[in-house]
């Protein structure tokens, strides 16, 4: 049976299958997601003020590990700034309304959305928030209070969450890829979710921060948690991020 469910998406995702695409017949793209009227951005440290770090890049890659535990310590505006730029951070915007940024994409399309849930950083009230990779900036969803039992509830490793100074949640928006490459936008947003965590161990360590990334989640209470309905918009990956 698993074996067969392989091969059908396999199958249903080999790049023959997978040509006849809206933009290849001159379609409209997706639009992009909306934000509340009411909403107030959170504006970040800007990039270029965030301090450069000297590091050996041998020792970087040898050192990188996951952390399962944390202090109690809060981490710093400018740290959490640093990790967003780091992972979806926009370099330059392409016509069309297009972003060439820190991680590759296949064609520059960026489908995902980072949503964190935020208990330990300075000067920013407990709760989910958005970040707005083209802003560089923070939008405010909910309360710690409401938000926490129905995080804790998506995550087979609840503790992990709990001890946590940030929690860094990866959604991926299906039309985003799938405009450009059908079916076979699945394949590029698990292999584009990789890239996203890695960037986030590696600028992780160079600030010594703690990571350890997150698969064991239950899909349709992270989904519901976020206010995303797991088909147009869905949950693909996560990690914990804390001081050490």
């Amino acid at each position: 049976m698993q074996e067969n469910i392989c091969q059908k998406f396999l199958q249903a995702t080999y790049l023959k299958n997978c040509q006849n695409t809206k933009k290849s017949q001159a379609l409209p793209p997706p639009a992009k997601r909306p934000l509340f009227a009411d909403a107030v951005l959170i504006a970040l440290p800007e990039p270029e003020l965030l301090p450069d770090k000297q590091i050996n890049f041998l020792e970087l890659i040898e050192l990188r590990s996951s952390v399962r535990q944390y202090s109690t310590a809060y981490m710093t505006l400018k740290e959490l700034s640093c990790l967003l730029w780091c992972t979806q951070g926009v370099k330059m915007g392409l016509p069309g309304g297009s972003t060439i940024r820190n991680v590759p994409s296949a064609g520059a399309c960026h489908a995902f959305e980072t949503y964190l849930y935020i208990q330990r950083v300075e000067g920013l009230r407990p709760g989910l928030y958005r970040f707005l990779a083209p802003e560089h900036a923070l939008v405010f969803l909910d309360t710690a209070d409401n938000a926490e039992k129905s995080l804790l509830a998506g995550f087979k490793a609840a503790n992990m969450i709990k001890d946590s100074a940030v929690t860094f949640i990866w959604t991926a928006r299906l039309e985003a890829m799938a405009y450009a490459f059908g079916n076979r936008a699945y394949r590029y947003l698990f292999i584009e979710a990789g890239h996203v965590c890695q960037n986030l161990y590696l600028s992780a360590y160079t600030l010594h921060l703690g990571v350890c990334a997150i698969g064991g989640f239950y899909d349709e209470e992270l989904n519901a948690a976020l206010g995303i309905d797991g088909q147009d918009e869905f949950a693909v990956y996560a990690a914990t991020v804390g001081k050490i």
